[in-house]
């Protein structure tokens, strides 16, 4: 189920602690993960050590992405702030920069959309994106998600602040 003719998603592995250094460390993605400072391998490790906790009990998800063809990490899906009693949660992917743009998103989101319906019987999956991440908007349209609403002056840049698009997808049948 979590895996097509182009990716696979599968759990972390203490293996990916450098892929996740790596992908944690980039100031490219700082902006939408909350982050402000590197993070260090051995905070990395011990993420790692505790990243197979039962879904229903911490309420999150993150599963990597990698390549069919090569078994290469190329970025993580992240499912979190799950509600049980509302059966919704946010969704976030990641991508590393030099495999954007080639699909691998588009199918990560559509892999975790059926596994979050059948499997974990989600009614709905949301997500925050910057108004000027076009790129990730397309992708989440492209997934079936709807914009809902924007957030005025939700994200705090260096250039100020920035509106954010909420969108939503009813995992319906």
């Amino acid at each position: 189920m979590l895996s097509s003719n182009l990716v696979f998603l599968r759990p972390l592995e203490a293996e990916d602690l450098e892929f996740l250094y790596a992908l944690e460390n980039d100031p490219a993605v700082w902006g939408v993960s909350d982050m402000l400072v590197p993070i260090s391998r051995y905070t990395l490790r011990q993420y790692l050590e505790h990243a197979s906790a039962d879904f229903q009990e911490v309420r999150q998800l993150r599963l990597v992405l990698c390549r069919q063809d090569t078994q290469a990490a190329v970025g993580t899906v992240d499912v979190f702030d799950y509600s049980p009693l509302h059966q919704r949660a946010s969704v976030g992917i990641t991508v590393l920069g030099q495999h954007r743009r080639q699909g691998y998103g588009r199918a990560a989101l559509d892999l975790l959309v059926l596994y979050a319906h059948q499997v974990l019987q989600l009614h709905q999956m949301y997500c925050t994106i910057a108004v000027t991440n076009r790129a990730s908007i397309r992708l989440f349209k492209a997934a079936g998600f709807k914009k809902i609403g924007v957030r005025r002056e939700w994200l705090r840049t260096p250039s100020g602040w920035q509106d954010v698009v909420e969108m939503q997808h009813l995992l319906v049948n």
